[in-house]
């Protein structure tokens, strides 16, 4: 919907905007000079899960998680918050805020400022901008043929969240899924810069395959994955089974449209690649020779450095599972 929406906008043509919507990346780009570039992005959403403070942390990880993808270092952000104060009391706002504070102190970002208004549900997130060399942008749309995709978290976290929603979820596979989504992408983006990345993009509301897809048709290549592969938090085979399913998955099916080919997936499977994520990982694609010292340094910081799928030039289908 938003795409048509926006098909028949003209906007101001500016040559320094290096990556804009056009572009479906994570954040735009606006080249200041030779060396330095601003990377801004905006990211809210309602609550995912019952404690505010915690929330309030995972929406922040969140919103600085595309400036990270970008290859970017953020450096300050606005926040954003919708908040029925009629109806809940004011020191869930402060636990909200206090929880995305702490969180951007941890990433080294400066609030300053924000905007908030009165409504029916929670809603909570922030505008961060940071700084990135022109000459260095991670793009979702510069994959090569002959590169492995390495992901950097496990999926699953938009169907636990659902059934964290529903009193579904153990503690024990809500609290694994909250370590994951509040663990900033910070070390693994440092962590890609001694290596030759072509193309990166962090997963989170189109899922793995839904963001899988944009990177291979901006690169114009096809993606393949290997569904055995793909890390999954332990307990979201068992919630998914119980029907706790996000409508995300169906929204990012319709996405992808008939651009992928499922071969031999089962129907469980297919669900979890689709799940839409929050604070997910990145996919990163890179040379097949450097994907282990990459993959070691990603689990020496904590990260995952799994390697689940390979690009090649186009071939009829822009994603294929196996």
């Amino acid at each position: 919907m938003l795409q048509r929406a926006l098909a028949e906008i003209s906007v101001y043509q500016d040559s320094n905007v290096l990556v804009g919507f056009d572009k479906s990346d994570d954040a735009g780009v606006y080249r200041l000079d030779d060396q330095t570039a601003v990377v801004q992005t905006v990211d809210f959403f309602t609550p995912i899960v019952d404690d505010p403070f915690t929330y309030g942390q995972i929406a922040a990880a969140n919103s600085l998680s595309d400036v990270y993808a970008m290859g970017g270092s953020p450096r300050f952000a606005l926040s954003i918050v919708c908040f029925p104060k009629d109806k809940l009391e004011e020191e869930v706002l402060h636990e909200i805020l206090r929880g995305g504070a702490e969180k951007m102190k941890e990433a080294r970002v400066a609030v300053i400022g924000g905007h908030s208004v009165q409504d029916q549900e929670i809603k909570f997130g922030y505008c961060v901008t940071g700084l990135i060399d022109p000459r260095k942008i991670y793009s979702n749309s510069a994959a090569k043929p002959g590169d492995v995709l390495l992901l950097t978290k496990p999926l699953g976290m938009g169907i636990i969240a659902t059934g964290i929603k529903l009193q579904k979820t153990p503690p024990e596979v809500a609290q694994n899924a909250i370590e994951w989504m509040r663990k900033l992408n910070a070390p693994a983006s440092d962590g890609m810069e001694k290596f030759h990345i072509h193309s990166v993009t962090d997963v989170t509301g189109f899922g793995l395959i839904g963001h899988a897809y944009e990177m291979a048709q901006g690169s114009h290549a096809t993606l393949t994955f290997s569904a055995a592969k793909v890390p999954v938090i332990e307990g979201t085979e068992e919630l998914a089974k119980q029907g706790m399913l996000p409508g995300g998955i169906e929204s990012n099916r319709r996405y992808v449209g008939d651009s992928i080919v499922w071969s031999g997936v089962s129907s469980l499977r297919q669900l979890i690649m689709l799940d839409p994520q929050t604070s997910g990982g990145l996919l990163i694609s890179l040379p097949e020779e450097e994907a282990g010292p990459l993959a070691a340094e990603l689990e020496a910081a904590g990260f995952l450095g799994e390697l689940i799928g390979r690009v090649s030039d186009f071939e009829e289908t822009h994603i294929r599972v196996e």
